[in-house]
């Protein structure tokens, strides 16, 4: 199985922990991500903080006009410090994704890290050359442009 790697550093104009509350909310997940996708959280979440063990249920549309459903569990939570999500069930055959924050001068460097993985083999290697990273590429720059809107830039 090849795994591909994925990172995106961002520094933005608010404090640690206005930063850690905005970005461990699952609710605000769906206001950074573009809306073409058609991403809706179907988990109730009833509350505003994530937590280690908390899984949440997707519908996201990526290819084709076709709905996934996607199951994610947040692994692993140090407060305004980092947060990691797996995918459980869903389009990939890997997805780990790792979130960090640090204070800066002037606001907070936000970094995210995706390992993933395809199914299907070679024909999961070729879909990623023929358009899977560019998407994925183009929703992390589609965040960064979103999160510069709402917040600003340092």
């Amino acid at each position: 199985m090849k795994v591909y790697r994925l990172s995106r550093t961002q520094k933005i104009p608010l404090s640690l922990e206005d930063a850690w509350s905005y970005f461990s909310s699952p609710k605000n997940l769906q206001e950074i991500t573009p809306n073409h996708l058609k991403f809706k959280i179907l988990t109730d979440i009833s509350e505003d903080k994530m937590y280690s063990g908390q899984i949440i249920n997707y519908i996201v549309t990526p290819l084709l006009n076709i709905p996934m459903r996607w199951t994610t569990e947040i692994k692993h939570v140090e407060e305004g410090v980092y947060f990691v999500d797996e995918q459980r069930f869903g389009p990939y055959a890997l997805w780990h994704h790792k979130h960090f924050f640090k204070a800066v001068d002037g606001g907070v460097e936000l970094m995210d890290i995706v390992d993933y993985a395809l199914p299907l083999g070679p024909l999961g290697r070729f879909a990623h050359w023929l358009f899977v990273r560019r998407q994925l590429e183009s929703i992390f720059s589609y965040r960064f442009q979103k999160l510069e809107q709402m917040f600003g830039t340092i």
